[in-house]
């Protein structure tokens, strides 16, 4: 997911992008650690890297493969997005590690709250909280959850100026369209007979 943000529209030479992409990202049962699909080698094959030693090997999709990008967290309202919820810890650890999956159950059930209040304790178990700060830690140990700053093109500097004004004539619009005094019959009525002393 790349996601950018502006902290200041009128100032903008550089911005920041978040170089989280966990698209072609994939958790394989029976093997530990995460994989990036590298290729595909025919109809069933794939080559994929370990995240973690860049180790190469095949897959097959017959397998049963897990991509993190359509993976989402139970909660007692709309499931979480995984990548969602990954940024989330990264800003709550400001872009550092999270709490390790070798910690005690009840360490790791208390810091998931803290990220995700609202999930769904009985169908996400310790295993799946386990599963989801493990993969953000290899993620982030492989710096494919950092932010980074990158130069704006001209060219993209006019784009988001014109963005931006445009955003603050709608508001602009807006703000007078409601500032403006709503005349009814009602009204006309009421004010019928009132001297401009206030005296009726």
């Amino acid at each position: 997911m790349n996601k950018r943000r502006w902290n200041n529209f009128s100032t903008f030479d550089a911005l920041k992008i978040y170089t989280m992409n966990i698209s072609k990202i994939i958790s394989i049962p029976g093997q530990s650690g995460l994989y990036k699909m590298i290729a595909q080698t025919n109809k069933n094959g794939i080559i994929v890297e370990s995240i973690i030693d860049k180790k190469r090997i095949p897959a097959y999709t017959t397998q049963k493969m897990i991509q993190l990008e359509d993976v989402a967290i139970f909660t007692t309202g709309e499931d979480k997005p995984l990548k969602e919820l990954f940024q989330t810890i990264y800003e709550k650890e400001n872009g550092g590690e999270c709490i390790s999956h070798k910690q005690p159950d009840a360490e790791l059930k208390a810091y998931f709250i803290s990220v995700l209040p609202n999930y769904d304790a009985e169908k996400v178990h310790v295993s799946v909280i386990k599963k989801v700060v493990s993969w953000y830690n290899i993620l982030k140990a492989a710096g494919l959850l950092d932010e980074k700053e990158v130069e704006l093109t001209e060219e993209e500097k006019v784009k988001i100026k014109a963005n931006e004004d445009k955003a603050n004539v709608v508001k602009t619009n807006a703000k007078n369209i409601n500032a403006k005094p709503l005349k009814t019959a009602g009204s006309k009525v009421a004010t019928q007979g009132v001297r401009k002393t206030g005296v009726a």
